[in-house]
């Protein structure tokens, strides 16, 4: 069993909540999205060992789930024949996901419109715990593909759009961000002593944004502005991105800062 799969039975494992007490809990259903939840993070194709040994099931159980998600479409063969992989219908969910969700409808025009102005990269991202989810991507010609798709994720604690949403928490719950987990070493320059951390997130705190140098991509300055909601709670960020080759970072900072927080402003309800 690979150290992947090893940790992801680790993670089923832990109880999320007291689920044997609710009843209106659907144990079955929970058991079933743990087979299309196999998948994060796949290099490819699962066969059905591989996702038992993801999920923790047995592999008759996961053999019933697969076999239903397949003929509801959401899993489908691949074409080697020897493992299973996504199919459509979850492309569909992740779109009236994103159609229906009331910050990317109203980012969206203003994103648009800080791509126009700034010619760089341009994202957003959703702040969900450790990490930064991206739900825009509006890309410069410097992408790689997998860093182009919207869903990717990267730690809140090596994003700048992180640190800007890490500098809105509350210490004790950027205390359990930073402390529970090792920081991973994603470049040579990636910061992964929480308290070198620390001190980014209170510079952003001071000035209102963060600034990131080769954190996620060498060669890379990325400048992230964090989006509240009503209560002034972090709830995503706008992460703008250059490559270090064209901009200094503080000439890049005075270009976009004020660019990056008035979008904000602007995508702030009234």
């Amino acid at each position: 069993m690979s150290t992947s799969e090893m940790q992801m039975m680790q993670q089923k494992s832990e109880p999320a909540s007291s689920e044997d007490d609710d009843p209106l809990f659907i144990q079955s259903l929970a058991r079933g999205m743990t087979v299309l939840e196999a998948f994060r993070q796949a290099e490819g194709p699962l066969s059905l060992a591989q996702i038992a040994a993801r999920t923790g099931l047995t592999r008759s159980a996961a053999q019933r789930l697969v076999h239903t998600f397949r003929k509801l479409g959401y899993l489908t063969l691949s074409e080697d024949g020897r493992g299973f992989r996504l199919d459509l219908p979850i492309l569909d969910l992740t779109h009236d996901y994103l159609r229906l969700n009331p910050l990317v409808r109203r980012a969206s025009p203003v994103l648009l419109e800080l791509r126009r102005n700034v010619r760089e990269r341009v994202d957003l991202s959703l702040f969900d715990g450790r990490r930064m989810v991206y739900a825009a991507r509006m890309q410069s010609k410097r992408e790689t593909f997998f860093a182009t798709l919207v869903g990717n994720s990267v730690p809140t604690a090596c994003t700048s759009g992180g640190w800007a949403v890490l500098a809105m928490l509350p210490e004790a719950e950027v205390d359990a961000i930073l402390d529970d987990h090792p920081i991973p070493q994603i470049t040579p320059r990636t910061l992964t002593d929480p308290a070198a951390i620390r001190g980014q997130i209170a510079l952003t705190r001071e000035n209102g944004h963060a600034l990131a140098i080769e954190q996620i991509l060498m060669g890379e300055v990325a400048l992230g502005v964090a989006i509240p909601d009503a209560d002034g709670r972090p709830i995503a960020a706008i992460h703008i991105a250059a490559s270090l080759s064209e901009w200094a970072p503080e000439d890049f900072r005075r270009r976009v800062a004020p660019l990056a927080a008035e979008a904000v402003r602007s995508i702030l309800p009234g």
